[in-house]
């Protein structure tokens, strides 16, 4: 795709993604057989401009658009699902203010790559649209009273003490609405955007803000949203970060424990620690990798009946509460998990041993050098010597201009070496193409 990566389009605000760009898809709506359409935005101060313009593009093709004005990304796939129709999230999630994005739903589910394209050729002018006609538009409508009857089967009131980090994104709206329900002791940091401070030194990227509240200020737990709010990463009350992964695990137990985990099957990404794999085999829990990016890791879950997966990242899918990532509702399931038992996040996942392992971002090189033939015969030569016991992967980052290479091996040196060969291999290869 010329303009979708991995989660939908992203870029610059104002250069890349302008205003041109987001008229012409609202313009193409229409052409997805939309009727009405949801429309949302993170609290970045590009996304003023952007939702102006794809608005306008919506109505001049005579449909119906719906403002909820700032929600989180999982607030508009529900209600997606509510009103039946197609939903437009402009966010770039994790990344920093200067980058926006624009992330397009279909009752819940991300669009197709055939319906992408089509929206690619309409901003590329290959196609041509209808007559300019009058749509309408609906403003102040308040989704949070029907979003919050996702967690009225399930959610738990406790006596732990929690913190929040709401990232100065999208999860402030619906994070204070619904949390109130949980606990009476919780805080909330990271919920004073500006317009230009989403993801600064806060949220799930910068975890040390949240862990050194959580041990400064004595909580149970404390949890970290990105920006758009699909994500949560948490810790414990010594800081031991819990990634996406040992939420699975965590979900993955319980689940099975209560006969709800379908086929005994959990789908992980290739970025997965070994660790994680070998425990979840270990509880007779089959696991499956996924190609890296939630809608992959959703086609495996579909691919083979089951209702739970996700990434190290924090996207997790727990299909026995919604059909796509929501940050805040796995946050308050495990909140259920821990207060139902009467434990801890360490117990939870004592069992976890990990490989050491690391992950590098390469930048200023060519993205397209991980499908290099040097580059693909050092890594079969790589996994032929781990045997079994680590892996490697070389993707091409689907939001960021950027090379990502994780390893993980038995020891830390190996893991050093392995990273080592690989970006040596790239910047040769980016060298003599100069």
């Amino acid at each position: 795709m010329k303009y979708f990566g991995t989660d939908g389009i992203r870029g610059k605000a104002y250069d890349y993604i302008n205003e041109s760009m987001a008229y012409a898809v609202g313009r193409s709506l229409y052409l997805l057989k939309a009727k009405r359409i949801i429309i949302s935005r993170d609290t970045r101060e590009s996304g003023h401009m952007i939702v102006r313009e794809i608005k306008r593009g919506i109505l001049d093709s005579g449909l119906e658009v719906i403002d909820i004005d700032i929600q989180s990304t999982p607030v508009l796939a529900f209600m997606t699902i509510q009103k039946s129709c197609y939903g437009v999230m402009v966010t770039a999630s994790h990344n920093p203010y200067q980058d926006n994005g624009i992330k397009i739903f279909n009752k819940g589910i991300k669009i197709t790559p055939d319906q992408e394209k089509i929206i690619e050729d309409v901003i590329d002018g290959i196609i041509t649209l209808n007559p300019i006609m009058q749509g309408k538009e609906i403003l102040n409508y308040n989704p949070l009273f029907s979003y919050f009857s996702l967690y009225e089967s399930f959610i738990t009131p406790t006596s732990l003490k929690i913190v929040f980090d709401l990232a100065n994104g999208a999860s402030i709206k619906p994070a204070k609405h619904v949390l109130l329900h949980v606990s009476n002791d919780i805080e909330f940091i990271g919920d004073e955007p500006n317009g230009f401070n989403i993801n600064q030194n806060v949220g799930s990227t910068h975890m040390e803000h949240v862990v050194n509240y959580v041990k400064e200020n004595k909580f149970d737990i404390g949890f970290a949203f990105d920006g758009d709010g699909d994500r949560v990463l948490t810790c414990d009350s010594s800081g031991n970060i819990i990634d996406g992964d040992l939420m699975i695990y965590i979900f993955a137990i319980y689940l099975k424990e209560n006969n709800l985990l379908k086929n005994n099957t959990v789908v992980l990404s290739k970025m997965s620690n070994l660790g994680i794999i070998e425990a979840l085999n270990s509880k007779d829990i089959k696991v499956v990798l996924s190609d890296v990016g939630d809608k992959y890791v959703l086609q495996e879950m579909e691919k083979h009946g089951s209702i739970l997966g996700g990434e190290n990242s924090g996207h997790v899918i727990n299909k026995n509460l919604f059909i796509s990532g929501d940050g805040l509702l796995n946050a308050v399931y495990l909140i259920k998990i821990l207060t139902e038992k009467n434990t801890t996040l360490s117990e939870l996942i004592k069992d976890v041993v990990f490989y050491p392992d690391r992950l590098y971002n390469l930048r200023n090189v060519d993205k397209t050098l991980v499908h290099h033939p040097k580059v693909i015969s050092l890594i079969n030569e790589i996994t032929k010597e781990l045997d079994g016991k680590g892996k490697v992967l070389v993707r091409a980052s689907g939001t960021e201009p950027l090379i990502r290479i994780s390893a993980s091996a038995r020891k830390m040196e190996l893991v050093n070496d392995i990273i080592d060969r690989i970006v040596k291999t790239l910047e040769s290869i980016q060298q003599e193409r100069k």
